[in-house]
Parts: structure tokens; C-alpha cells; sequence
């Protein structure tokens, strides 16, 4: 019998070791797979290189990962933003590498790995220090920069719900960068608010099958939704935005 699901966060992380290379899911705090990343900081794992679309939020999440020095590079499309004093002190400091990847092509370049492609030709970055040494070719009278994919040993990655085989739906643009980032790890790590019964999912919204998943775990439903709806007003943590707001001041 195909059972997937695993306890909990701890048991589903805790064989990724040191230097590893984890995508981890998410545009911004959207689809980001919050309790599995506490879950590789109390791991320990350290050394790691990350793929994300942007560097952490605030203090949670990603941002915890790397303000307890255990990622050594970090490859993201969108490092800087008002709420990203974590990267931006480590980066300043010499304490964290990083690779910049456009967006587009860090989406292509995870769903090449996925798609078994072994390169391709893209516009973006022409004429910019991103493709400084690069191939570059002319196709009907364009200039392309050559881009490889990217793959990792593990990904970590959040949906609404899935079941005992993997088998996943998400919920609005927490969706993202979630499923091509299963297709092009060794190891899929998947947390979902809920696992349901073989059967209950409608095959025509399983956005990612079962196949590219190896774990799944459930985490319950996130504090600001309700039955699978938006109801905002409160942090990750579950306390009142405006008296997380005061705490913080």
C-alpha cells in the first residue's frame, strides 16, 4: 500500500544533511512551507544552498533559516524589499553568497531540470552582468544568453491539501513556485493543511500528482484561513496583526 504521509515536520526533514541544496516554496510569505522550515532550523542542517523566489520576510520562515547561519548561498530572483534586514545584514557582512536569477528564467530554469531539458536559450539578461560569461547565440536577429537548470536534492513546498499518495491541490497563488520545484528535486517534502481520503480530490484540480511527491505531512489549517478561506488580521503566529505591530514596537 503507497502511504506517503509522515508524522510530522521533523521526521519529513530529518535526513537532509549539511550541504545540501533545498528549493523551498513560496512568493514571499505566500505558499511558504513555514512549519517545515522551523523544522529544518531545530534539524540543524547547515551549509545549505537555497532556491526561492526572494531572500525571507521579516523574521520568519526563510528568514529564520538564514539569520541562524545555516544556508551558504541562496539563489532567488528577489532578494531586496522593505522587510529583508535578515539577507540584507548577511549579504553586507560577507556571510551569505548569492545568485541572482531573474524571475522568468529562475521559473524555467527549475522547470527545465523537471522537464528533462538540458538547456535553453532566453532574452533576458542580455546586455546585463547576469550573463557575463555566458553563451550567447542570435536567433532571427535576437540575442539569447544560454541557461541551465536548476536542480536540488530536496524541495520544500506547501499546498492546500493532498492525500496518502501525494497527489496535491493548492490554494490561489500559494500554488507558485510549488509545482515545478516538485518535478525537479530528488526529494519532495510537502505540507498540506489537510490529508484526505484516496478519491476525494477531483483529478481535474490535482495540480501536482503524486508521482513527483515522496513525503507528505499535515500542518492544519493556517491562522488566517477558515475553512480553506482568507480571513486576515493576524501574523504567521496567529496573534492580532495590530497587536503583533505594538509587541514588535
Amino acid at each position: 500500500m503507497i502511504d506517503k504521509t509522515v508524522v510530522d515536520a521533523a521526521s519529513a526533514v530529518a535526513d537532509i544533511p549539511d550541504g545540501a541544496t533545498v528549493m523551498i516554496g513560496g512568493f514571499g510569505r505566500a505558499g511558504q512551507p513555514v512549519e517545515l522550515i522551523d523544522a529544518l532550523i531545530a534539524h540543524g542542517a547547515r551549509n545549505l544552498t537555497i532556491v526561492n523566489n526572494n531572500a525571507g520576510n521579516g523574521d520568519t520562515g526563510l528568514a529564520a533559516l538564514l539569520a541562524k547561519g545555516q544556508v551558504r548561498k541562496i539563489v532567488c530572483s528577489f532578494p531586496r524589499q522593505s522587510d529583508s534586514w535578515v539577507f540584507d545584514d548577511l549579504y553586507r557582512a560577507g556571510r551569505i553568497e548569492l545568485e541572482l536569477v531573474p524571475q522568468g528564467n529562475l521559473a524555467e530554469r527549475i522547470r527545465a531540470a523537471g522537464a528533462g531539458i538540458g538547456a535553453f536559450f532566453s532574452p533576458t539578461g542580455v546586455g546585463t552582468e547576469l550573463a557575463t560569461g555566458k553563451e550567447e547565440r542570435v536567433i532571427d536577429g535576437r540575442r539569447y544568453v544560454l541557461e541551465y537548470p536548476i536542480t536540488a536534492d530536496f524541495a520544500l513546498i506547501s499546498a492546500l491539501k493532498g492525500d496518502r499518495w501525494g497527489n496535491l491541490v493548492y490554494r490561489e497563488t500559494a500554488r507558485n513556485f510549488g509545482p515545478v520545484m516538485a518535478t525537479a528535486a530528488t526529494t519532495t517534502i510537502v505540507q498540506v493543511d489537510e490529508i484526505v481520503p484516496l478519491g476525494s480530490l477531483d483529478p481535474e484540480a490535482v495540480v501536482t500528482p503524486g508521482i513527483f511527491v515522496n513525503r507528505v505531512v499535515a500542518v492544519g489549517e493556517r491562522h488566517w484561513l477558515q475553512g480553506g478561506s482568507f480571513v486576515g488580521g493576524v501574523d504567521l503566529e496567529g496573534k492580532p496583526a495590530d497587536a503583533a505591530e505594538e509587541e514588535a514596537a
